[in-house]
């Protein structure tokens, strides 16, 4: 095991900001994803690559022809089956030393009670903002660390919350949702997902590995088809 680990994440244990102590810190680490969509699919084989040593993926939903073109680790001859066994699956024959606890089920506020307190760090990756209320509200009540990101059509955001950060609603408001409407309401470009969920990734491994500077308190937004990125402070 200590000879696959250090081959495994050597590219990792020379990033001077992570180190093997870093790295050590991540194979410690327990993540949930909620969300098994363009953003959730792609955070967790990116975490799965990474080493984290438990990831907990949360999605009710099943694999459908229209999702193929931005979620990437789903194949056409897998319609119909639950995102949660097949990304599962993907995982493990990335990572087999990832423990993956799978929640194929609606994540509630009750139910994220009872979930969240297990995990170091909570990611949203729904395209729900109600789910992203919930998941700054619980993650707050529970002392988590939470990163939540949404994209529409070439642009996105994400946001970062320490426990005594402003919440979703600080930036949005009750009731709002702009910039975060289901997929299937909006468009979205695939690579769009794939920036937003690489920078939510980046900020659970820095919080784990405490280097550089996450979006605490802060909203990154991001545009394609212009090539603008911003950082806002609330």
């Amino acid at each position: 095991m200590d000879g696959d680990f250090k081959l495994r994440y050597a590219r990792q244990i020379a990033i001077s900001e992570i180190g093997k102590e870093g790295q050590n810190k991540i194979c410690r680490s327990k993540v949930l994803i909620i969300g098994c969509g363009a953003l959730g699919s792609m955070v967790a084989m990116q975490l799965a690559g990474a080493g984290v040593g438990t990831l907990g993926i949360a999605d009710f939903d099943n694999i459908d022809v229209s999702n193929l073109q931005r979620q990437f680790f789903f194949q056409t001859e897998e319609n119909g089956k639950f995102k949660v066994d097949v990304i599962a699956s993907r995982i493990h024959k990335l990572n087999p030393n990832v423990k993956i606890i799978s929640y194929p089920f609606v994540i509630t506020s009750k139910k994220a009670e009872m979930i969240f307190g297990d995990y170091d760090c909570i990611v949203d990756a729904t395209d729900n903002p109600d789910s992203k209320r919930m998941t700054g509200d619980i993650s707050a009540q529970s002392g988590k660390p939470c990163c939540i990101g949404g994209v529409r059509d070439f642009g996105g955001q994400i946001m970062t919350f320490l426990p005594n950060d402003p919440r979703f609603e600080a930036f949005f408001g009750q009731g709002a949702s702009d910039g975060l409407l289901p997929c299937s309401m909006g468009g979205v470009i695939g690579p769009a997902a794939v920036l937003c969920a690489s920078v939510q990734a980046a900020e659970v491994l820095k919080y784990i590995t405490n280097s550089g500077k996450i979006l605490s308190g802060k909203i990154l937004l991001f545009n394609l088809l212009t090539n603008t990125f911003q950082t806002f402070s609330l």
